[in-house]
């Protein structure tokens, strides 16, 4: 017969030492989660600063056409078209900022107020066409529709 005691007694519990082994496993894990928690702190409102990770150079976020894009100045980036009248080698101003990382970061809530972003319009294009299909079979029900979508092509220029 063997001598260690078995998981479960007759009424179906756990014997008293492999009860005492659960909860010194458990008192363990719990203090290894306190050891490894780290503190939160309370958002600020307001534009917050903190100290940038890496210096890769000034980048800054900007909201345009219901996007997001992730700037640096010499890139070049295609955005949507627009509204108003421009042609190609106008100079565009962002007025949305996000972000800017220029050695610390400013987040903004939900803009940086005074911050701009300037680009030069490179190119005004269209997107290659896509077909939409709608069909219903056994009814004759067949519609087809093509649509390209306006871009603009810009260069950044200067994130102030």
């Amino acid at each position: 017969m063997s001598t260690e005691a078995p998981l479960g007694n007759a009424e179906g519990g756990l014997h008293h030492n492999t009860l005492a082994i659960f909860i010194d496993l458990y008192t363990m894990v719990r203090t290894m989660a306190k050891e490894t928690t780290v503190e939160k702190k309370a958002p600020v409102k307001g534009a917050t600063k903190a100290k940038s990770p890496q210096n890769d150079g000034t980048f800054a976020v900007i909201a345009t056409g219901g996007k997001q894009y992730k700037v640096k100045e010499g890139q070049k980036i295609k955005i949507e078209k627009i509204i108003g009248e421009y042609k190609e080698g106008d100079s565009l101003t962002f007025d949305q900022v996000l972000l800017v990382d220029n050695g610390e970061v400013i987040i903004g809530v939900p803009t940086i107020v005074g911050a701009k972003v300037e680009a030069k319009l490179q190119k005004i294009g269209r997107n290659p066409k896509v077909t939409v299909i709608k069909y219903k079979q056994k009814s004759r029900y067949f519609k087809k529709n093509g649509h390209r979508q306006p871009y603009f092509e810009v260069e950044i220029t200067g994130i102030k």
